[in-house]
């Protein structure tokens, strides 16, 4: 942000910005996002391998008590065999249980592409109906062997931004709900008490939730309150767990009630961080040049009035 110029007419031969986030939210009422046409490209792509593997850590570390094993290190000590058993009832795998991906884009596919060779079922959701084979591709950048560039891994697609559209995807008894949407106004505030209480109505199964979106796009309170139901229902209603990356707001104020909530795994932000950052941001730069040079069609170009 600071590097751009606030006038537009400074810039009257640049071609394209290009953005080293994945995301534009943070430049949407910057004036030249509202008040030029030049063009601006995002470095969505480059996070999935990193992200997905944060994704998939939380889940595994929730599903085998890892935090509880890690505390038995520092403590030097195990507990006695029949202990060990009583404390990590309720391990399990996730072969035959169903992740859904709210957002299938890059990061989404990537989640899907790793979760499948994990034996999940895979539920897509996107903001518009993909209903043909051609409308599932994802013609963006996408690093080599990563991501399900045709849309062939999802078992089902669900799509719409209305209430009754979003219900429908997550009454499908979700096991794992991955949120991966951009933040939008229409995604922000997308998922709060009726949504929560959605998840896992039919079959009974409490279900983990995962943000690594934005932290706008769940109704914090909505969520603590889910996993304290959760809690002190024994495992009858609300969510069994969470693991965000993200917060409202950034940095998360000392005292705020997120940090104490239970069964809540919080990182700051960092799950895309990576020694390849840099040099993936910039692949994807020269490979968007080359692009330009040819009269080719950027990737990924940002729809100013869509929001992403």
């Amino acid at each position: 942000m600071s590097t751009l110029p606030s006038d537009p007419s400074d810039l009257p031969n640049v071609q394209f910005i290009h953005l080293t986030s994945a995301g534009s939210d943070h430049l949407v009422n910057h004036p030249i996002y509202t008040s030029s046409k030049i063009p601006l490209t995002t470095s969505s792509g480059i996070h999935g391998p990193t992200i997905s593997e944060w994704v998939i850590m939380t889940i595994l570390s929730h599903a085998h008590r890892f935090p509880l094993l890690l505390s038995w290190k520092a403590s030097s000590h195990w507990p006695a065999g029949r202990d060990i058993a009583t404390a990590l009832s309720g391990v399990h795998d996730y072969a035959g249980q169903t992740i859904g991906i709210l957002g299938y884009g890059s990061i989404g596919r990537q989640v899907a592409h790793v979760a499948s060779a994990l034996g999940m079922r895979v539920l897509a959701y996107t903001a518009t109906p993909r209903s043909i084979p051609e409308s599932k591709h994802d013609n963006g950048f996408i690093l080599p062997g990563t991501g399900d560039a045709k849309g062939t891994i999802p078992s089902a697609w669900f799509s719409g931004l209305a209430k009754k559209d979003l219900h429908n995807f997550l009454s499908q008894d979700i096991d794992i709900l991955v949120i991966s949407v951009p933040l939008t106004k229409q995604t922000t505030h997308f998922l709060s008490e009726a949504e929560f209480a959605v998840l896992g109505r039919k079959s009974g199964r409490k279900p983990l939730v995962i943000n690594i979106a934005r932290g706008k796009i769940i109704v914090q309170s909505a969520l603590i309150s889910a996993l304290e139901l959760f809690r002190d229902q024994n495992g009858e209603q609300g969510l069994r767990g969470a693991a965000l990356d993200v917060a409202d707001p950034e940095p998360l104020p000392d005292g705020d009630p997120l940090w104490s909530a239970p069964n809540l795994f919080l990182s700051p932000h960092c799950s895309g961080h990576s020694d390849d950052y840099s040099e993936r941001s910039a692949l994807l730069l020269e490979g968007n040049l080359e692009r330009w040079r040819r009269g080719e069609t950027l990737w990924n170009l940002i729809d100013r009035e869509r929001g992403y």
